[in-house]
């Protein structure tokens, strides 16, 4: 009897429960679609800001060290401290690891730039040139059999590169198979190691002043070329132009190539490097993020400790990285943290209204169905229903048409989430029953919201009164 009842009210009243189910879809889709993509608006900004650069930076811890003297600096220029290039896969072991989109070591120093092999002049143009020793697209192997490649080309990805970049292992010893009828008389199968050519990548103002194009060959000479002759045998080194870069920035007029080749020009420094770029996924920092983990109870430092902030993964890659000192490049940690609470904000904004307006008119439809129905609440009490009887069907009804209000809105919303997502962060939010669910219950909590006066009303009503037709 009390389905019918309910159904009954459905089935005489359609345009009333249409109009009232019309506006509380409308507003459950405009709340689905918020709160699915401020759900997944996080990692998608998280990517796109990657795309800015890194976000910590790693010295040698010697080189914070003042050596000041009445407010005068008297560290050389050239002087500093290197890091093991042999530490850098601890990265990969640390508790946010996944979060580490990539990192670049890098090794810096200056350069003659010689556009032919027998050159020991040079032009005002082609000396002291900035040269970058780093990583590009290289492939490091974990112990769980993963690889993760990194390197500029994944820290720096606004870098045009017309033509490609240097290979990984360019200016290295590369291990080679040797087997019969290339083995010499009287020897077993075994290996052998073949130099792999250096290449290089050119800026673009640099290349443009010397006319390189992609394939020519440049060659480099650190210091001069007597001690180039003594230690090399030869008064420069030769290098393949495989791309020319377009950073705009100073690396336009800078070559960048391997690692290990700048190593070896800078001969002391094998294997060492003095910079480490480190782009990685973070939590914009709250007031509890920003508190000194050292003032911290053990059970919050745990829980700071495990949270992606841009300062606790900073501790941990100091802690696998002996002698380092780890910074935030605050300029685009504190911007990313802004434009990612402001969108958030937003969202929930319109999510509150979307809700505040789907309550307005749930309550308006509800005061008007009450309205029309006092005969029929006066007939239900005049025959012994009580006011709880009254309510309850009442609400039974409109929880109903929350159910089916909401499951609409939600498939409304889903579609709009996918489009907005797709329009401006290049990926569509995926379906989730959690998402499914918080929908449904608000559904539920704003439809007894707008309801609640209007059938506070009704189970008050007088049947005595309603009968006689006051």
């Amino acid at each position: 009897m009390f389905l019918r009842l309910v159904a009954d009210s459905f089935s005489r009243r359609p345009r009333h429960k249409l109009l009232t189910g019309a506006a509380l879809a409308l507003g459950m889709a405009v709340a689905t679609a918020a709160i699915s993509v401020s759900l997944d608006v996080g990692d998608r900004l998280a990517r796109e800001f990657r795309s800015l650069g890194a976000n910590l930076v790693v010295t040698p811890k010697a080189d914070s060290l003042p050596l000041e003297i009445g407010g005068v600096d008297y560290r050389p220029v050239n002087a500093g401290a290197y890091l093991p290039e042999s530490d850098l896969p601890k990265l990969r072991t640390i508790f946010w690891r996944n979060n580490i989109v990539a990192f670049a070591p890098v090794l810096e120093l200056t350069a003659s730039i010689f556009t032919a092999p027998d050159s020991t002049t040079h032009s005002s143009e082609a000396a002291n040139v900035r040269l970058i020793g780093t990583w590009a697209g290289l492939p490091m192997y974990s112990s769980d059999g993963t690889t993760f490649t990194t390197g500029i080309d994944r820290t720096n990805p606004w870098f045009q590169v017309q033509g490609r970049w240097f290979a990984p292992d360019a200016g290295t010893l590369k291990r080679v198979n040797v087997f019969p009828p290339d083995l010499p008389p009287g020897a077993s199968a075994g290996h052998t190691f073949v130099p792999v050519p250096d290449e290089c990548v050119v800026g673009a103002n640099l290349a443009k002043r010397l006319s390189l194009r992609t394939g020519d060959h440049i060659y480099t000479a650190d210091r001069s070329t007597a001690e180039m002759q003594n230690y090399f045998g030869r008064p420069n080194l030769p290098c393949t132009v495989t791309g020319i870069l377009s950073a705009g920035a100073a690396e336009d007029d800078a070559v960048l190539m391997p690692l290990a080749s700048a190593q070896r020009l800078a001969r002391a420094k094998v294997g060492e490097y003095r910079k480490l770029y480190v782009s990685v996924l973070t939590k914009p920092e709250d007031d509890f993020g920003r508190r000194d983990p050292k003032t911290l109870a053990p059970a919050d430092y745990d829980r700071w400790y495990c949270t992606p902030y841009i300062s606790s993964i900073a501790l941990q890659i100091s802690q696998v990285l002996p002698g380092a000192d780890v910074r935030v490049i605050r300029r685009v940690a504190d911007g990313e943290g802004a434009i990612l609470t402001r969108v958030r904000t937003l969202l929930w904004l319109v999510t509150f209204a979307s809700l505040l307006a789907a309550a307005l008119a749930v309550g308006a439809s509800s005061a008007a169905s009450v309205i029309e129905r006092r005969t029929e609440i006066g007939l239900m009490k005049a025959l012994g229903a009580g006011s709880g009887t009254v309510g309850f069907l009442l609400v039974a009804e409109q929880l109903l048409l929350a159910l089916l209000g909401g499951g609409l809105g939600y498939s409304l919303g889903i579609l709009l989430a996918r489009l907005v997502g797709q329009k401006i962060f290049g990926a569509a939010p995926e379906f989730s029953f959690l998402v499914l669910a918080v929908i449904i219950g608000l559904a539920a909590v704003v439809t007894l919201l707008g309801s609640a006066i209007p059938l506070r009303r009704a189970s008050r009503y007088e049947p005595a009164p309603i009968l006689r037709g006051e």
